[in-house]
Order: structure tokens, then sequence, then C-alpha cells
């Protein structure tokens, strides 16, 4: 059976979690209150409100938060087993999530198709 979208949220969270517990445990939960309390997201919700997601890591970090982004992305990449790669210097960090969604779906069912 194919895993489903539910799964990759998990794995989502899971990286976006890593990147942000590189800033420091204490760090990371408050930028988790401060997303939700501020912009009205949670952090289970942050899969299916990424573009407010993205704009509320601009607002708290201005440009620092593309470094957070690639963070995110580069622990992404690598608990799906895809590579990454930045093809353009214009970062689109929900593109980006949406093409490996993309990939770690095709990829379960592609495995299950070969059983």
């Amino acid at each position: 059976m194919a895993k489903n979208p539910a799964e990759f949220d998990r794995v989502l969270l899971s990286a976006i979690d890593e990147a942000l517990s590189s800033l420091g445990e204490s760090v990371r939960h408050s930028i988790y209150f401060h997303i939700e309390s501020k912009f009205n997201v949670p952090r289970n919700r942050i899969p299916e409100n990424l573009e407010e997601f993205q704009g509320a890591l601009e607002k708290i970090f201005g440009t620092g938060a593309r470094f957070i982004e690639i963070l995110i992305m580069k622990n992404l990449y690598s608990k799906v087993g895809l590579p990454l790669k930045i093809e353009d210097k214009q970062l689109e960090f929900v593109k980006y999530v949406d093409a490996v969604r993309e990939g770690f779906l095709k990829k379960r069912v592609q495995a299950n198709l070969d059983f």
C-alpha cells in the first residue's frame, strides 16, 4: 500500500524541527510559539500552510530566513533519499518542498508496484 501524504507531512515536520533545533531547543520552541500566536499557523498545520510558514520566517528573520529554508530543505531531501539540487539563485522554498513531496509520493508508489 502506498504511503500517504500524511506520512510526508510527518517527515517535513521532522526536517523543520531539526533545522530549527540547530538554533537551540529554546529558540525552536520560541519560533513555533511566535508563528502560532502571531501568524496563526500551529506546528501541526505547517505542511498545509507552507506559504504562511515561509512568510512568517521571512518576517521574523528577514533575509536570514533563506538560511533556515535551506537547512529545512537539506534535512528534508536527506530524509526522503533525494539529492538536493538548487537550480537557480532565486530559492523558492514552497516549490522545492512541493517537488520533494511529489518525488516522495512517486517513489513510494513505485516501490509498491515493484512487489
